[in-house]
């Protein structure tokens, strides 16, 4: 007897008798037929992936206030971020290493909780009032921080400006100051990934006017972000620096309050997606319907395998995905067996939608995991470039340049780079290509690697020409601080073609029941990038430090060798492009079943093939 027919025959006994006697909620829902599509055209709307679109809802005037509230939100943020390092050093007397591994942790934290914000959002919460909530807990965490700077920390009043000297704070001023600034950490972490996907939301990626909208509003919402952070890195930075530290903070509260009055007042336009439930159950049952069947022979091609008829799936409010061949193991959860027959179990037996979730995540996590060292590049922006500029000649005259806003080079080059890539490398790479957005997300991933490499050597030599430049007897350099400005630019143009396109491939390829979590990984790997920069930090200060050397990273870095710390790292991120190139080749795209196709099957025509709306090449 053929297999495989037995599993085509038993496959169709199953679904007869799941459509007689009904099942589980996970393999048995009803599709509500001709009298849901009247009710459809009489609200003259369509619905999609759990939310009715209509002609006064999303589109670019939600999308907009969307873009006004990541800037003002991320103005708050760096506000306290980007001066953070300065913060530990000279108001709270911590070293240069301790205070470089307190900010890489704490900027750790902050994307680290993206990915429970993206939790909430697909399971239980939806974007909106994830966004809500937790930017509620950000403006929160800035009031405590300004409070507990002035009541606790700052004393005497205007010290922390590099000649007047804080005193030692209490351990309550302590408490309440590492309390406060991990709410930042939580809420600007919940909010910021949310707030991306709730974005796209708002435009359909079944009209082809919209889904292009939908890729343009992710170069937007990182130039926004930068936009906001401008601000930070240029005015508040000279006030905190100067010792202002207080209306410093005072200002990213106003801003962060701002941008949630901004967000509540377009609440009634935005189009709003369901959540789709747990994803962890879903997941977990494929694995284990996969082991249980570990003996059970796949159809060949994906024949046979189960899943619900008509089109909706069984992930409520997600599309249905369509079989694909790569890591055939878990196909052995969609195979039927007689014993589905008697029970359909949803821990014995998954839909092919169900399987394929499980599988993208499986194959995104590759790609993911070759990002985060090129995070650990991005982290060197707010301690070590910070610190490396805090010892070189910063001044314009009688005028002293704060160390931080240096990374005003950075925010320029990625507005500049955003308009470059739009403008010209797209329409150019898209008629060298055929490819409308010009080159894959997974390319333009590729680039902002090599880009980031030659980040890393600039750095490098700027240490060299620093070291150089130290009289005897003097801290700073006098080499100029604007030696810096050729690393800080080319961090800046790889974010344009890294972050972006990590953006749009992690929220194109990750399914529709976990949309939010996608969104949440560009975030998580800089999370993991900050948590392997404090690595590499301690690893190089633990090994170069042995007898009585001063290590790479000491507390006067005119003793160390800065230098060969950023060459360590362009050496890492060579072997990890090596890597990535592998783990990008192997990579084939989701293929989603298209709506067109939904919608000739409610109306009884027949499509064979199903549409990919995220093409990779």
């Amino acid at each position: 007897m053929d297999p495989h027919n037995t599993t085509n025959e038993i496959a169709l006994q199953v679904r007869q008798e799941t459509n007689r006697v009904g099942g589980s909620e996970a393999v048995n829902r009803d599709w509500h037929g001709n009298e849901e599509k009247k009710k459809k055209k009489m609200m003259g709307a369509f619905q999609f992936q759990g939310f009715i679109t209509g002609n006064a809802t999303g589109g670019w005037k939600s999308a907009s206030l969307l873009l006004a509230n990541q800037g003002l939100a991320t103005l708050a943020f760096f506000g306290v971020g980007v001066n953070l390092v300065l913060f530990l050093t000279r108001v709270l007397s911590q070293d240069n290493a301790n205070a470089a591994n307190s900010v890489s942790k704490w900027t750790g934290t902050v994307y680290l909780c993206s990915l429970i914000g993206a939790f909430l959002s697909d399971s239980y919460w939806g974007r909106y009032l994830t966004c809500a909530i937790f930017q509620v807990i950000l403006v929160l965490g800035l009031l405590l921080l300004s409070l507990s700077s002035w009541l606790f920390l700052i004393e005497p009043k205007g010290c922390g400006d590099r000649t007047t000297l804080c005193s030692p704070s209490s351990s309550v001023g302590l408490g309440v100051f590492y309390s406060s600034i991990y709410l930042v950490a939580f809420g600007y972490g919940g909010h910021q990934p949310t707030l991306a996907t709730l974005g796209a939301d708002q435009f359909d990626e079944t009209n082809p006017r919209e889904m292009n909208s939908k890729t343009v509003f992710f170069s937007y919402f990182y130039f926004a972000l930068n936009l906001g952070s401008l601000f930070s890195n240029t005015i508040l930075v000279y006030f905190e620096d100067s010792g202002k530290w207080t209306l410093g903070f005072l200002v990213s509260t106003g801003s962060a309050i701002i941008a949630l009055v901004i967000f509540l007042c377009g609440s009634s336009g935005y189009r709003h997606i369901k959540p789709c439930g747990n994803p962890l159950p879903r997941v977990a049952q494929v694995f284990v319907a996969a082991f249980r069947k570990w003996d059970v022979v796949v159809p060949e091609n994906g024949d046979g395998l189960y899943e619900l008829e008509g089109s909706e799936s069984a992930i409520k409010g997600s599309r249905k995905i369509l079989h694909s061949n790569e890591i055939e193991f878990l196909d052995k959860a969609a195979t039927m067996i007689e014993a589905d027959m008697v029970d359909p179990n949803p821990w014995r037996l998954c839909t092919v939608t169900q399987v394929e979730e499980a599988k993208c995540v499986i194959k995104m996590l590759p790609i993911w995991l070759c990002t985060i060292i090129y995070s650990v590049i991005f982290t060197q922006m707010a301690s070590l470039f910070v610190e490396q500029g805090d010892v070189m000649n910063r001044k314009i005259g009688n005028f002293e340049i704060p160390a931080a806003s240096m990374s005003a080079f950075d925010i320029f080059s990625v507005l500049l780079c955003t308009g470059i890539y739009r403008q010209i490398l797209v329409p150019i790479s898209g008629k060298l290509t055929g490819n409308p957005k010009g080159m894959s997300e997974l390319q333009r991933m590729g680039i902002g690697l090599i880009i980031g490499i030659a980040a890393m050597i600039a750095a490098g030599l700027t240490e060299l020409g620093r070291l150089r430049r130290v009289s005897p007897n003097e801290e700073a350099s006098s080499l100029s601080i604007f030696w810096q400005t050729p690393q800080y630019v080319l961090v800046g143009a790889s974010e344009v073609f890294m972050y972006v396109g990590q953006l749009e491939f992690f929220n194109g390829q990750a399914p529709d029941g976990i949309k939010s979590l996608g969104s949440s990984l560009c975030m998580a790997s800089i999370s993991l990038g900050n948590y392997v920069s404090s690595l590499l930090v301690n690893i190089v200060m633990g090994v170069t430090t042995r007898g009585d050397n001063p290590g790479w990273i000491p507390e006067d870095l005119n003793t160390g060798h800065l230098d060969r710390f950023y060459f360590l790292i362009a050496v890492l991120t060579v072997i990890d492009f090596v890597i990535y190139v592998f783990c990008a080749k192997w990579y084939k795209s989701i293929n989603l079943e298209s709506f067109e196709k939904e919608k000739d099957q409610e109306d009884g025509h027949a499509v064979d093939e199903g549409k990919s709306l995220a093409p990779l090449v």
